[in-house]
């Protein structure tokens, strides 16, 4: 199971969303991109939390899940799954993906695995276990 800023984020918080990935930590093998790490990070710096507390977390991360670095294949995956990802959220009416959706989406097709997210650039793709 691959794992985005979302899932992690909501699991910190403690919600119904995030008891979700809960199950999956102590049943699955997960895998996070790295960039979901920055992305982490970068939320909680910008909301004020201290710097250890935040590597804390990511700490948390790196041992709970395999992090995959984002190398040629996956970059041109994810450029493509991007572009996908944009053509759907243009049509309908929602703001533009990130490119780390597109990374997030390539490195589950990559790993042909299930992505937890619940963030709305995957709702409703086979890959996706939808928790929003």
């Amino acid at each position: 199971m691959v794992t985005d800023s979302y899932a992690w984020i909501e699991y910190f918080l403690g919600s119904d969303s995030g008891k979700i990935l809960k199950d999956y930590i102590d049943t699955e093998e997960l895998v996070t991109p790295s960039i979901v790490l920055a992305e982490v990070a970068r939320k909680y710096l910008r909301e004020g939390m201290g710097e250890e507390d935040v590597v804390k977390r990511l700490d948390f991360i790196v041992a709970s899940s395999i992090v995959k670095e984002i190398d040629t294949e996956l970059s041109v995956m994810a450029a493509k799954a991007y572009l996908e990802l944009s053509e759907k959220a243009k049509a309908k009416g929602l703001k533009k993906p990130s490119l780390t959706d597109g990374i997030v989406l390539a490195t589950g097709r990559t790993l042909k695995a299930k992505i937890v997210t619940g963030d709305e650039h995957f709702k409703g793709l086979n890959e996706v276990v939808y928790i929003g």
